[in-house]
């Protein structure tokens, strides 16, 4: 019989994660591409089954985008996500090895400043927001040390999300 991993393995566990910053608004009417920007993460992975992980973080997204269309002032559409993050989410992982993929949900708040500005939406905050953290990814590898992922922060409040799309190291804390 061989071991299968899954989250990575059972353990505990440092992930660090770099990439693209994105932030894209709720409107899908407004022609915006996705902005683009930093993203940066670092995680405490506690994982009590191969399959099951608890997840503090703490990360940032500096990201904007803007559009050519104009609404009737003359004023272009456009985001800004400068957001700091902190929270928790849970991670089940699909047991393939070598690439496992896996989901993450949670619960976090953002303290920064949003600003949405398309044709449904106009909102200019700043300030702490709660936030619902949502990642789809690939942990690669023998021991699934190496991650891929796309990672989004829900703002129901801005209507808009922010997140990136990373590449990420996991160490381990015990062997």
């Amino acid at each position: 019989m061989h071991p299968v991993f899954a989250q990575t393995n059972k353990g505990k566990f440092i992930n660090a994660s770099v990439g693209l910053g994105i932030v894209s608004p709720y409107d899908q009417e407004t022609r915006m591409t996705t902005g683009s920007g930093f993203y940066a993460q670092g995680e405490y992975v506690w994982c009590p089954r191969s399959w099951f992980g608890v997840i503090p973080y703490a990360g940032v997204v500096i990201a904007k985008a803007r559009s050519e269309e104009k609404d009737v002032n003359q004023e272009e559409y456009n985001l800004k996500a400068n957001t700091a993050l902190l929270g928790t989410k849970v991670r089940l992982a699909a047991p393939i090895p070598y690439v496992a993929p896996f989901i993450e949900v949670g619960v976090g708040v953002s303290l920064g400043s949003f600003y949405t500005h398309t044709k449904a939406d106009h909102y200019s905050k700043n300030g702490l927001l709660m936030h619902v953290p949502f990642s789809l990814g690939l942990a690669l590898g023998r021991k699934h040390n190496v991650e891929i992922k796309f990672a989004y922060y829900l703002h129901e409040s801005v209507r808009q999300d922010s997140g990136g799309a990373a590449f990420g190291l996991s160490f381990p804390l015990e062997d």
